[in-house]
């Protein structure tokens, strides 16, 4: 069984720790409309430190970081595992992440953390992982 976890309107970072820890408990999750996932902070601060994580090292050696935006998200979540582990392969593996909503979690029930939710932000400034990934330059 696949619990399906809706990203519109959830900070990445509570979203992605709160993901972190299921996966590592065994259970199998898929998070739908990552590019509506929130990032709080002011716009030109995000995008200045996303442009220099994508910008740092070569284009042969790495570090490689991603533009799109399930793939940012699933990003942030492999930096919340021990991945290089066998237990947080396994459970990197556990996860899912679908820009929109695919045809197969169309019907299903849809999960929404309350700890990650966009009302904790005592401010309005913030910026959807879709406008950073549009400024990293990914088409999706």
């Amino acid at each position: 069984m696949v619990t399906v976890i809706d990203g519109d309107g959830l900070l990445l970072g509570r979203m992605s720790s709160i993901v972190a820890r299921r996966a590592m408990s065994g259970e199998e999750i898929a998070i739908v409309n990552a590019e509506k996932v929130v990032i709080s902070g002011s716009r030109a601060r995000v995008l200045a430190n996303y442009n220099q994580k994508r910008s740092r090292g070569s284009r042969e050696g790495g570090p490689f970081f991603p533009r799109r935006p399930d793939h940012i998200v699933k990003r942030t979540i492999r930096g919340m595992l021990p991945y290089k582990r066998a237990a947080g392969s396994d459970a990197f593996k556990r996860v899912r992440v679908y820009v929109g909503v695919p045809g197969e979690f169309t019907g299903s029930e849809r999960e929404i953390p309350g700890d990650a939710h966009m009302d904790r932000l005592n401010g309005p400034k913030f910026v959807t992982v879709g406008a950073v990934s549009t400024f990293l330059g990914a088409k999706y």
